[in-house]
Order: structure tokens, then sequence, then C-alpha cells
């Protein structure tokens, strides 16, 4: 009978080796139905916090502004497009196909109190960037207590009157 060393860093390496397999697996694998069994695409995407907005950044390779869409509704944010296939010229062989084509949306629960109007988006060298402006936030009123007479165990509110009996 031969003892194993039991490591833990190797085993917890091996379950991420399957983790990556299976994630790997379930998002490489053809729709059904799509056309040459296309792949889902999902553009990476980033949400950065800055003093005054929220910035979005998405990673858009060989694609136009014609192809995309932004959508704000009910404070949902959504960006959607298609990616065209290039390899439409049957007349080359293939042997590899890895990049992925077809339709993706991506939506993003905003704040409330976002303004659609101040929301500005730029697409410049395959990177979508929008901006949207922070909504401003609702001071606390400070509301001060007077000294004076109290009804029903209330005290009295400086700027409203207290009735009297």
């Amino acid at each position: 009978m031969t003892l194993v060393r039991w490591e833990p860093v190797r085993e917890l390496s091996s379950l991420q080796g399957e983790m990556n397999r299976l994630f790997n697996a379930f998002f490489d694998t053809p729709m059904p139905g799509g056309p040459g069994g296309q792949r889902r695409w999902v553009p990476a995407m980033d949400l950065v916090e800055t003093d005054e907005d929220f910035v979005l950044r998405a990673d858009l390779p060989g694609m136009t502004r014609e192809d995309l869409a932004i959508e704000l509704e009910d404070n949902v944010l959504t960006v959607s497009g298609e990616r065209k296939a290039e390899h439409e010229d049957r007349q080359e062989g293939f042997v590899r196909v890895e990049r992925s084509f077809g339709r993706f949306s991506r939506s993003l629960t905003l704040p409330d109190g976002v303004d659609a109007d101040g929301i500005r988006a730029e697409f410049h060298d395959g990177v979508l960037e929008v901006r949207v402006p922070k909504p401003e936030q609702r001071k606390p009123r400070k509301v001060q207590i007077g000294v004076g007479s109290t009804t029903n165990g209330a005290a009295a509110i400086e700027g409203t009157e207290t009735p009297t009996t």
C-alpha cells in the first residue's frame, strides 16, 4: 500500500481547472439552430465609478457604430448589437474558427434619479464608452427642535405653530 501525501493547493488547482473546463464548455457550445453552429458571443465590459459618472467600457472589435444600440428604459441601460461573420467567402479552407459572432445584449440597472439626457456614448477603435452622470444625492434635511411648550408630549418644531388649548 502506498501513502500519498495530501496537498490542498493541488486539490484547489484541480478544482479550478475543472470549473474552467465546465464554463468554457458552456459558453463555447454552438447555439442551437444557428447557421453553421454559431457560438455565443458576450463582449467584455468594465464598469468604473468616477466622482461624476459611471463609465461603462465595452470591447467590441470589428464592429461599427451602426452595429450597436444603446437604450435606457426604467433605469435599465441596455447595450446590444451584432457582430457579423467575416468569413462569408467559402473559397478559403478554414481549419479552426475561434472568433465568435452573432447578436449580444447586456443590461445594467442604474440607480434612481439618473438623468437620461446626460448620458453620453463614444465609440473609438472598437471600444464603446458610455458615461452615465451620477444622480445628485439627496441631502438630509435637518429639523430643529424648538424650546417651549409641548402638546401631548411632542416637542414643537421650529418654524411651525403649536396648537393651543
